[in-house]
């Protein structure tokens, strides 16, 4: 069996001794952004829908330190030490060749956007948010870089939803992937020992406590998420299409009888995406409010159907996820449930149990489950824990 170990919110050594070797001396603040796990709620978060994440202890770490004139220099702890120099006085424009460094520069060019940036800065960067897992590294990466921005240059009137913001803008507009809200909202805004209900068009929050005998499993199935920015662009078109034949600003505002009354007129495929997303909609809002009474079964019920769904009606599972599914729904045994989490194609299932079935639930991964290419996969046991802030 892998297990894996979850970090604290401390930053790792490297990242001080990678700033020091890259800028002959110490950062002088640190900032932190986890990753997250979605419970329930997929895809429908660039729909205005609901969704139901909670933060976990992978994180991103950025060191800091103010420069005397405008240059902003970053080096990538986690790729080899690549490093990356722009200037706050020209226009930002797409690293020819480093993919982590567009995020960086998304971010920046995104702030510089809305407040003045008087003088350079440099950065440096480190994390262990697994990669093609699901679990929003991008985000984390985003969300991280802002609120060490938001402490360098003393902008404290920026809040938590507005930091979340100007890192979805730098996703969406300048990496060029369509994402929603969800991943940097609770990266940026979450509660310890909460799951987050979130509201994707008025933004408004609702913290769900989860109970301490509960656990949360997220299991890397070893398959690295397939999901292009064409494949996620491509779902998101088509639930576009399908808010426009029903008449609806977005598909939050549809309902099953819209989808049958349109009958025929929807393409088949568009209309198998819409009926995932008015459903998952229901079905989160009902799981939040099984996770607040604590009907555990209940909660395995919707997450069992939303992996239905994502599976045949929006097409993002793969047969290895599906498998893995199935083993922890049958160690599970009904207290609690299991789904795949994240864009889709690969990556990661969460599972919410009973803390003491969790070693069963580990047992039977270890046993039964090998991914396509022979490996077993990798477990962590999380915590839901506090977002974005100051080492």
């Amino acid at each position: 069996m892998q297990t894996a170990a979850v970090s604290t919110s401390a930053p790792p050594a490297r990242l001080e001794e990678i700033f020091r070797v890259a800028y002959g001396g110490l950062p002088h603040l640190c900032a932190q952004a986890p990753g997250r796990v979605n419970l329930i709620g997929e895809h429908t978060d660039y729909n205005d829908g609901f969704v139901l994440p909670c933060a976990i202890g992978f994180r991103t770490w950025v060191a800091a330190r103010a420069r005397t004139d405008t240059q902003v220099r970053v080096v990538a702890a986690d790729f080899d030490a690549q490093q990356d120099v722009f200037e706050l006085t020209a226009p930002i424009a797409k690293h020819p060749a480093f993919g982590w460094a567009n995020y960086v520069r998304g971010v920046v060019h995104e702030m510089r956007r809305h407040v003045d940036l008087p003088h350079g800065i440099n950065l440096a960067i480190a994390g262990d948010v697994p990669r093609g897992a699901g679990l929003s590294s991008s985000a984390s990466l985003e969300v991280a870089l802002a609120q060490a921005l938001k402490q360098a240059y003393g902008l404290e009137d920026l809040c938590g939803s507005d930091l979340a913001g100007i890192a979805q803008r730098a996703e969406n507009d300048f990496v060029g992937c369509n994402c929603g809200i969800m991943d940097q909202m609770v990266s940026a805004c979450a509660i310890a020992s909460h799951a987050m209900l979130l509201d994707c068009r008025s933004l408004q929050t609702r913290a769900v406590p989860m109970d301490p005998g509960l656990g949360v499993v997220v299991v890397h199935s070893g398959v690295n998420r397939g999901l292009v920015d064409s494949a996620y662009n491509a779902r998101r078109a088509q639930c576009e299409s399908a808010a426009q034949a029903l008449g609806v600003v977005a598909l939050r505002d549809a309902d099953p009888a819209m989808l049958e009354r349109a009958g025929d007129a929807l393409d088949p495929v568009v209309l198998r995406r819409a009926r995932h997303v008015i459903s998952e909609n229901v079905r989160t809002v009902e799981a939040a409010e099984c996770l607040w009474r604590g009907d555990v079964r209940g909660l395995g019920r919707r997450m069992q159907a939303s992996h239905c769904s994502m599976r045949d009606d929006f097409e993002i599972t793969v047969p290895a996820i599906d498998q893995l599914v199935m083993i922890a729904e049958e160690a599970i045994a009904g207290e609690g449930g299991a789904r795949m989490t994240g864009g889709g194609f690969g990556g990661c299932v969460v599972a919410v149990l009973p803390r003491a079935r969790i070693p069963r639930l580990c047992e039977s991964i270890d046993r039964h489950y090998r991914s396509p290419m022979g490996k077993q996969a990798t477990i962590h046991v999380c915590e839901a824990v506090h977002g974005a802030g100051p080492c």
